[in-house]
């Protein structure tokens, strides 16, 4: 279970054939500067495939990476607080909601994302609620970890896991790379069965 390439295809905003060529997706969701584009890079031979910056809300779009020319890695805008104008704000969670319930997309499986230190959002919340809703494979991602010491984890842990309903959670650092082989081996079953 190994990832040898990955690269950047397309950006998209709404329907496109790309969602629909049969290649299984695999959904990285979370509120904006939780590290999504970091654990992508984390996963893959090149450290910068995914943009990263300082200030939340550079991502916007759908960002599609072909992986190992297999399935898709799909990087998706934060939600919650990123800095951009309210109407485009509003048309980044539409396009988050129309991804989850109305695409018609199949093939996928969603990794959500959140922050261990701070736990589930309300906006968090949301999605994994749409997720159960819709029946769609999920794992969440307790990432940052490495900010807290080990006992505070576990008590974030015991906390994030009753707020979501006993979901599984994977503890990750894409600092320390702490969680990596889990996820990915999650991911590989998700794509194989």
């Amino acid at each position: 279970m190994k990832i040898n390439t990955a690269k950047y295809l397309k950006g998209i905003t709404g329907t496109d054939p790309l969602l629909y060529d049969g290649k299984f997706q695999i959904a990285f969701m979370g509120r904006s500067n939780v590290g999504k584009s970091s654990l992508i890079n984390s996963l893959v031979p090149q450290r910068s495939l995914a943009r990263t910056s300082r200030s939340p809300g550079k991502t916007l779009r759908m960002d599609f990476f072909l992986v190992n020319n297999q399935f898709y890695f799909v990087d998706f805008p934060g939600y919650g607080f990123a800095k951009v104008p309210g109407k485009l704000h509003d048309k980044l969670r539409k396009m988050i909601l129309w991804y989850l319930m109305y695409s018609d997309v199949k093939n996928r499986l969603v990794i959500l994302i959140i922050d261990m230190k701070i736990g589930l959002t309300e906006y968090d919340k949301t999605i994994l609620d749409i997720l159960n809703e819709q029946r769609i494979s999920y794992l969440l991602i307790a990432n940052k970890s490495d900010k807290l010491k080990k006992q505070e984890r576990e008590k974030q842990l015991k906390i994030t896991q009753q707020d979501a309903g006993n979901a599984e959670i994977i503890i990750y650092s894409t600092k320390e790379n702490y969680g990596r082989d889990q996820l990915l081996g999650r991911i590989f079953s998700g794509i194989n069965r």
